[in-house]
């Protein structure tokens, strides 16, 4: 007798991706011009992770202009030492 083998082809679940919206839009709209206030931690600590790197476009859903204002303000917080260049 042959062993019972599981099935070649198993049905795989469907995930439905949702469109992420840029943190940086105000209700939707860009702000022009695009500007990221270095001194406002509550942003830009959602934007790093715990060893205070910069969180990329594609898990932040921020577009080019955006990103690019956001690394910005997180370099200038970084040297005033209002944020730190390593996590803790």
């Amino acid at each position: 007798m042959k062993p019972a083998r599981a099935p070649r082809f198993q049905k795989r679940k469907v995930i439905k991706k949702v469109a992420k919206r840029d943190p940086i839009f105000i209700d939707g709209v860009r702000p022009r011009p695009m500007f990221v206030d270095y001194k406002d931690l509550d942003m830009l600590s959602k934007l790093t992770n715990r060893h205070g790197r910069i969180v990329s476009r594609r898990k932040t859903g921020c577009q080019a202009t955006s990103q690019h204002a956001v690394s910005k303000a997180v370099k200038r917080a970084r040297f005033m030492a209002l944020m730190p260049y390593v996590g803790n």
